[in-house]
């Protein structure tokens, strides 16, 4: 299988983004693909010699198997952990889709495909008029989407999907991610999202802090190699 990029977006923030991302990262190598990473607008990030870094970002530096500058992986780093785009009006700073373009393009230049990490949920506004949504629409990539399986899931997850394929782009698959151990009736809203998204679900992840991530890779790797479940 051949795409020119994912992107990656939840149901909301901390429902395992950057899991997805980096085990998506890994199992496309496992298959001999080049894949580079990218978290174009991070906030929450913390100072460091060689400057503002955030951890997902770090992340996906770690996970690719392509070499790229930490600035063009993160393009945008800002050190409040706030919406990116309140970050970045604080910091007298206006998110530019040319310097995000530039580094889309480099990156792409240099691999078989991208992985693109959102910020947030799918709406998470960027500036006064524009989310993460229209990102991914400027560079019509498919869609990864990550369900934090916790109360109000279905909804989220719905809306989502109803928004995705409104801005005419394909939703690839979706992961449902147990996030809350105390949820009750797991399964049987995985089921429910099962019956009522097209997409297919690519994996099934139990709650768990510690994730194993090599597993989670390969759970992947099987799943949109053989078309998914």
């Amino acid at each position: 299988m051949k795409t020119p990029g994912l992107f990656v977006t939840g149901t909301d923030t901390g429902v395992g983004k950057t899991r997805a991302a980096t085990a998506l990262c890994r199992a496309f190598a496992l298959c001999g693909h080049r894949v580079a990473a990218m978290k174009p607008v991070a906030s929450g990030c913390r100072m460091t010699g060689a400057g503002l870094r955030n951890d997902d970002a770090l992340a996906l530096c770690a996970a690719m198997n392509t070499r790229a500058d930490y600035a063009q992986v993160n393009p945008y780093a800002f050190e409040p952990a706030i919406a990116p785009h309140i970050a970045a009006a604080e910091a007298g700073c206006t998110i530019d889709f040319d310097v995000l373009d530039r580094a889309y393009a480099s990156l792409t230049m240099r691999s078989d495909l991208i992985i693109v990490e959102g910020a947030g949920g799918w709406l998470a506004p960027l500036d006064a008029r524009r989310a993460f949504a229209d990102l991914a629409a400027h560079w019509q990539l498919d869609v990864i989407l990550v369900v934090g399986m916790r109360l109000g899931c279905l909804n989220h997850a719905l809306l989502t999907q109803e928004s995705i394929e409104r801005r005419g782009l394909r939703l690839r698959g979706w992961i449902a991610n147990a996030i809350d151990p105390q949820f009750e009736r797991l399964e049987e809203n995985i089921s429910t999202l099962r019956s009522r998204i097209a997409a297919p679900c690519l994996s099934s992840w139990q709650f768990a802090p510690q994730a194993d991530l090599d597993a989670a890779a390969h759970s992947l790797r099987a799943a949109l190699f053989s078309g998914g479940r």
